[in-house]
């Protein structure tokens, strides 16, 4: 069996979906099945079970003979929560519990951690396990990863096979329940149907122009991809970026969104929300170098063919993922 954490989310339910076309349909879904909203993410996913993630560690210890790996996708993912007690809850203890249940039943794991624990870049966005520890995201979410990945690279005994992969900006299908905390390109293109115009952040920092901003922008089958290929490879244990390895101005973003359109760009450039401004991180990109080493040669969507096909193939109509 194949078990996916957050098999319900953005992430965990594309990867259901690969798995499957991947000819995988022993897989185990993990998640908060009660939330309505994250339904059509997860009901056409060929699946032997669904176990609420509350019984989860329970689960393992009845199943860990019949476990081939775990998935561990499930976390908070909200950047501007403040409640740090939940958030040591369900992103760092929770973990913990995973980590902890793999290395004693000697599943591999692999684990989402996050591109938010690089913080404003003071020390790169290098993957060497020597500079994770020096890391200062700039959230509270951040930080809750940061704190993990921490602790993982500290335990003597570990899972057989473990991999951390920090994600960066990803965007595609399934990502309709998320509200605020889905990518540019899904609210993008609401505005442009809704409005004609999008908005973009300004720049409260006079090193960047408004619009210039840099994110390293991934397409979810991309990370979907890469995952895959460490669970079929397995690779050297460790903590590995998950991007492109090339950052996009929000401005070349919003151009690449209204040509998908076929309208005219028309921006509006507004303040960053005070509750996230001083959080806000203007510039992201991957050294994918370490991922080139292990072998994966495999090309990464450039941001304009993505959101072509996220727009045409799924966002414009609102479709979900059922066949790759």
């Amino acid at each position: 069996m194949i078990v996916i954490t957050g098999a319900a989310g953005f992430i965990g339910s594309y990867l259901g979906h690969y798995l499957n076309a991947m000819g995988h349909h022993e897989l185990v879904l993990v998640d908060d099945f009660s939330v309505a909203s994250k339904l059509p993410n997860h009901q056409s996913i060929k699946a032997i079970a669904r176990i609420e993630r509350n019984i989860f560690g329970e689960w393992i210890h009845e199943n860990a003979t019949e476990i081939t790996a775990i998935f561990h996708l499930g976390a908070r993912t909200d950047t501007a929560e403040k409640n740090i007690a939940l958030l040591n809850r369900l992103n760092l203890h929770y973990s913990q519990m995973v980590w902890t249940l793999c290395t004693r039943y000697h599943i591999p794991l692999l684990y989402a951690s996050s591109a938010a624990t690089y913080g404003n870049g003071e020390w790169g966005y290098s993957d060497d396990h020597a500079l994770i520890s020096q890391l200062k995201p700039l959230n509270p979410y951040g930080q809750s990863k940061q704190d993990f990945d921490v602790w993982a690279l500290q335990q003597k005994i570990t899972p057989p096979h473990w991999y951390g992969f920090k994600f960066f900006n990803v965007y595609g299908p399934n990502e309709y329940h998320k509200g605020r905390m889905a990518s540019v390109i899904f609210h993008a293109t609401q505005q442009i149907q809704q409005t004609g115009h999008m908005r973009l952040f300004r720049s409260h920092r006079p090193d960047f122009a408004d619009g210039e901003q840099q994110r390293d922008f991934v397409y979810v089958k991309d990370i979907a991809a890469l995952l895959y290929y460490f669970f079929q490879n397995r690779p050297a244990n460790g903590i590995y970026n998950a991007g492109t390895g090339k950052a996009e101005t929000f401005l070349t973003l919003a151009n690449a969104v209204f040509e998908a359109l076929g309208k005219k760009p028309s921006i509006e450039f507004i303040d960053i929300p005070q509750d996230i401004r001083n959080t806000y991180q203007y510039f992201t990109e991957a050294n994918m170098e370490k991922v080139q080493s292990i072998g994966y040669i495999w090309p990464f969507t450039s941001l304009q063919e993505g959101v072509k096909e996220y727009l045409s193939k799924y966002l414009i109509e609102k479709k979900y993922v059922i066949h790759l």
